[in-house]
């Protein structure tokens, strides 16, 4: 359960990050407040977790997920540039990911 907590939570981290963009410095109503709804419940889930797992791996996994999806959705959604080495770099994130993932252990 700690672990879908930290996927949810990296999820979440995706969607502040890609809202601090829409944001544009914090001057958009509602692109600010759901930066904040998604930051609040991604670092409160994260900290959640870390009652059970340990710091090093959940935190890899948190970021690395909200650095795969911030990436990804960019690319897809907001005319980021698509190349190959960025989609080889995300590819490896998201290895790293699953291996620390398994290799975590709960308390």
């Amino acid at each position: 359960m700690a672990w879908l907590l930290v996927v949810v939570a990296g999820i979440l981290e995706t969607g502040f990050a890609v809202c601090l963009k829409l944001s544009h410095g914090f001057t958009r109503l509602w692109p600010t407040v759901a930066f904040a709804s998604f930051a609040l419940g991604s670092f409160g889930l994260l900290t959640l977790s870390l009652k059970k797992l340990d710091v090093g791996p959940a935190y890899a996994v948190w970021t690395g997920i909200g650095a795969a999806g911030t990436a990804i959705y960019g690319m897809v959604f907001l005319g980021d540039l698509v190349s190959t080495l960025k989609i080889v770099s995300i590819s490896f994130v998201i290895v790293g990911i699953i291996g620390l993932q398994l290799s975590g252990s709960a308390h």
